[in-house]
């Protein structure tokens, strides 16, 4: 199963949790007692967080995709191409080496998007997670201001 279709599954389950949650929490104000009004209003903001959580962070794997799209289009894609251990880790010196090249390159034009989906990705190849997804995040702010970024292909 591709992760894009485990997501959508995932997401459509967590829609269905929220519409049952949502729906427990009008019911709850509708009783017109203040404590469960009070425990109806905090059942209804949960949905809306839960939504907004799934918008922004489909909104972002969306703009992920596009980046890398035209990032295969133009060649320029990175490629996973480290050399690993027996236990199929990535040689930490080899992942070094790499690192300090694109972050090096990033550095003189940190408004290049992307360079920091290079950096990003040199990240996630080091397996420092949360890393990679600060430097997606920066280059995915820089994409969208810059023109390519704007237009939907």
């Amino acid at each position: 199963m591709t992760a894009k279709r485990l997501s959508l599954i995932l997401i459509a389950v967590l829609v269905v949790y929220l519409v049952i949650a949502g729906s427990h929490g009008i019911r709850l104000i509708s009783t017109g007692e203040p404590v469960a009004i009070g425990f109806g209003v905090a059942i209804l903001i949960l949905p809306l967080i839960g939504f907004w959580v799934v918008w922004r962070e489909l909104k972002f794997g969306s703009t992920v995709e596009r980046m890398a799209k035209q990032l295969e289009a133009e060649g320029e894609l990175p490629v996973d191409d480290l050399p690993r251990t027996e236990g199929g880790r990535v040689d930490r010196d080899a992942a070094d080496a790499q690192f300090a090249e694109v972050q090096q390159i990033a550095q003189a034009d940190p408004n290049d998007w992307r360079a920091w989906f290079r950096v990003a990705a040199s990240y996630d190849a080091a397996e420092d997670r949360k890393r990679a997804r600060a430097a997606m995040y920066h280059a995915v702010d820089l994409f969208v201001a810059s023109p390519e970024g704007g237009k939907k292909s």
